[in-house]
């Protein structure tokens, strides 16, 4: 009886993500396909590129999501001399973050050449990277909901530009697409107005919750929409028990995900030792899968 009670004891300790020796160490870790956004350590890779991108390919991180991308070029660097730095790191380009807003006049008339030119030249960038996604990080708050469909035709067009190079385009949510224009929630609207075969949804699941909804609701509600994960708590992951890690693991299939990507935006530690925490958390849980893209 004694074994029987340790031995359902411990398995219910390995059920958690958040399962931890006595001593307070994580779990034995694993292996696995994890993405950062190097927005996680944007002081630190304005002050040495070169030591980040070698630091997070030790920490066991095996690509990287850039949020650098300007002229042509990342963080200072053509796109082959980033794709050459990120993989002598041992890591690929996995994807970016960048964006070109509409102006009032291309919202109005519906000419998006101007911005696609722009569009042309940066998925050429990124062609050259290795990158499989680009992701749009956020956007203006639309007036109303012809403002919104009229986004939503824009990222299509991207989106099948994307698709023509070989890559994928993505929209990344904060809280605010969880609130309603005109009678229609934000998010939900995105979702049904854009062609799957052109825009996936990079779920940033954190702030899905900041939008007091469920991330898991989405997942069954469009199923295979969310084949980026942005994993991200209020800082460290696991640190605040808002999230709801366990069910998003157990629902990925539902979501359609394919790559999950780190993020850590607040700190309570130095950014490296948080972002190798959050990493730790991860390898450490055995909900999280070794691939999602295999």
């Amino acid at each position: 009886m004694k074994r029987l009670i340790l031995l359902s004891a411990a398995v219910l300790v390995l059920s958690s993500c958040g399962a931890k020796s006595k001593t307070g160490q994580c779990c034995t870790k694993t292996a696995k396909e994890i993405s950062l956004q190097l927005y996680s350590l944007r002081d630190d890779i304005g002050k040495d590129y070169d030591a980040v991108i070698k630091k997070v390919g030790e920490m066991g991180y095996t690509s990287v999501e850039a949020a650098g991308y300007n002229s042509g070029k990342f963080y200072g660097k053509t796109p082959a001399e980033f794709k050459k730095d990120v993989e002598a790191a041992g890591m690929t380009v996995l994807s970016s973050h960048t964006s070109r807003q509409l102006s009032e006049n291309e919202l109005k008339s519906k000419n998006f050449s101007e911005s696609l030119k722009w569009w042309d030249e940066c998925i050429e960038a990124h062609a050259e990277t290795g990158a499989k996604y680009i992701v749009m990080p956020s956007m203006p708050v639309p007036k109303t909901l012809a403002d919104l469909q009229t986004y939503c035709e824009y990222y299509n067009e991207i989106g099948k530009r994307c698709k023509e190079k070989g890559m994928s385009f993505g929209y990344h949510n904060h809280a605010f697409e969880f609130t309603k224009i005109e009678d229609k929630m934000m998010y939900d609207y995105m979702i049904e107005n854009t062609n799957p075969e052109y825009v996936l949804f990079q779920m940033d699941v954190y702030w899905v919750v900041m939008g007091k909804q469920s991330p898991v609701d989405y997942f069954n509600k469009y199923p295979g929409r969310f084949e980026l994960l942005h994993i991200k708590d209020n800082k460290e992951l696991g640190q605040s028990g808002m999230v709801g890690f366990d069910a998003i693991f157990k629902n990925t299939d539902a979501a359609g995900t394919k790559y999950l990507v780190v993020e850590v935006e607040k700190y309570n530690f130095t950014p490296y030792e948080s972002v190798q925490k959050s990493l730790d958390y991860l390898l450490s849980c055995p909900l999280v899968k070794e691939s999602y893209s295999k």
